[in-house]
């Protein structure tokens, strides 16, 4: 395990999202397009969670989502952000990462 200091985590942004949106990338097994509020801004974010989730049950839950990831191309779409899940080894299914309570939008993880 590589060790990182305070300075280094600060550079990661994670943030409250509230999704909005959700559906199947056509052509791909693994692949799901999610809009995601985080705060005033609507973020487009590709998810390999098509396996374990429904787009449908996604819609409506608050997310923990990193926000300063560089934007990534994958299906001829770009992604713009990370949505947090535990359990991402070979043989886990993915829990998604959520809050117990409504948050704002856009609320920092701290």
């Amino acid at each position: 395990m590589d060790l990182i200091d305070i300075n280094e985590f600060s550079k990661v942004d994670l943030r409250v999202g509230f999704v909005r949106h959700a559906e199947h990338v056509p052509g791909s097994k693994k692949l799901i397009k999610i809009i995601v509020d985080v705060g005033g801004e609507d973020r487009q974010i590709l998810a390999g969670l098509a396996e374990f989730y429904d787009p449908k049950e996604l819609i409506g839950k608050y997310v923990i989502v990193v926000v300063n990831l560089k934007p990534r191309r994958m299906m001829g779409l770009e992604s713009q952000g990370m949505i947090l899940a535990a359990g991402c080894g070979p043989d886990e299914v993915p829990v998604i990462l959520t809050t117990l309570k409504p948050v704002r939008p856009g609320t920092k993880i701290c």
